[in-house]
């Protein structure tokens, strides 16, 4: 088998060590004769995979046992409309934190169901930096405060949480969920889908305090209540099991590796390769965040013209590494390096960065 650099952006790189476990499990799980993909979801096998997982995630992000652990789908797009619709009353209004691409998704889809205050908003800067604590203008007294930690188009990931006073803070954390230690505590909510950071694509992993939970709207469809999945330990409806189990194994290999502190080591020297390799070019790439703002877990630069980043892009993949494409909403290059991508990828990438800048430059 021929082995790639995986730098998608989204069903992303998993562990290889998960795959393989997978792959080994995958016709006949614990003896059962069956694979998990064909098991019951009110199987004893499965139901045991589920709470095992909402008790590795809590054990990860540190959090206690006033947060439920949900596994829903619809991705962070579903979750943009649940949100509002549980939690934002008639009389009451949200309050964004717009940093890019996905908190402006979010936003606008707030905007249809209730009363939203843009607290603050980088479009004007092309979202390429974090406001400043002076710059986010908080409602007096919000239903809640919404924002994106890292935004995987525009390569921009928050540091330093804003202090948001007593509101309840609602954060999408689809591209950096456990990929570095963070006051989890902090949150009344983190959501998450899996396909980035922490598992395969149709799964949505929230984190929720029960006392934001209890608050939802009662008059709402069972099957858009969050309350419904945390009564029933996100087993209302069939879920997504084969998803939620790998997520379950990635979780597993997340605590095996060190948990959250080993991770941010990990990322933070994967993504000083290549971030040193932009610096070094004399401006041949240039990064779109400023430096204070760069993501660790999506890299996004340009060359001198577009011509040049498409033979980048084609050259890259002949060598191995693939899906280095920017967005197609703005173009460039990304590299993105979840946890589960090997730094070997990082210190290639870099290399022929420096030899393609050579060359081209």
């Amino acid at each position: 088998m021929s082995k790639v650099h995986n730098f998608n952006a989204g069903p992303a790189v998993l562990p290889q060590a998960v795959l393989a476990q997978a792959q080994a499990e995958l016709l006949d799980y614990q003896g059962r004769g069956m694979s998990i993909l064909e098991m019951s979801h009110r199987s004893k096998e499965y139901e045991a995979i589920n709470a095992q997982a909402e008790e590795r995630m809590k054990a990860l992000l540190g959090v206690s046992e006033s947060y439920r652990v949900l596994f829903m789908q619809g991705g962070a797009s579903a979750q943009f409309a649940m949100i509002a619709l549980n939690f934002l009353p008639a009389d009451g209004v949200a309050d964004y934190i717009v940093t890019g691409a996905w908190g402006e998704k979010a936003l606008e889809e707030a905007k249809r169901i209730g009363n939203i205050n843009v607290a603050a908003n980088t479009a004007e800067g092309n979202f390429r930096s974090l406001p400043s604590a002076d710059e986010i203008k908080l409602s007096a007294n919000p239903a809640y405060v919404h924002l994106t930690t890292n935004e995987t188009i525009q390569g921009v990931q928050w540091t330093a949480l804003p202090d948001v006073g007593g509101a309840p803070l609602i954060a999408d954390m689809s591209s950096d969920i456990l990929s570095r230690p963070l006051e989890a505590s902090r949150f009344a909510m983190i959501y998450a889908g899996a396909q980035k950071n922490i598992g395969p694509a149709g799964v949505t992993v929230v984190v929720m305090r029960e006392d934001l939970i209890a608050q939802g709207r009662k008059d709402l469809p069972m099957i858009m209540r969050y309350s419904t999945f945390a009564k029933n330990n996100s087993l209302y409806n069939t879920p997504p099991a084969f998803a939620v189990y790998l997520v379950n194994l990635v979780l597993g290999w997340i605590a095996d590796l060190g948990g959250l502190e080993a991770m941010a080591i990990r990322n933070a020297g994967k993504a000083e390769q290549i971030y040193t390799a932009i610096d070094r070019s004399s401006g041949f790439y240039r990064g779109h965040a400023v430096t204070e703002a760069r993501s660790q877990m999506n890299v996004t630069f340009r060359l001198p013209d577009e011509a040049l980043e498409k033979k980048f892009v084609a050259e890259a993949q002949a060598q191995g590494m693939t899906g280095l494409a920017g967005h197609r909403s703005v173009g460039g290059i990304r590299a993105s390096i979840y946890n589960a991508l090997e730094p070997e990828a990082c210190s290639a990438l870099a290399g022929f960065m420096d030899e393609f800048a050579q060359r081209n430059g």
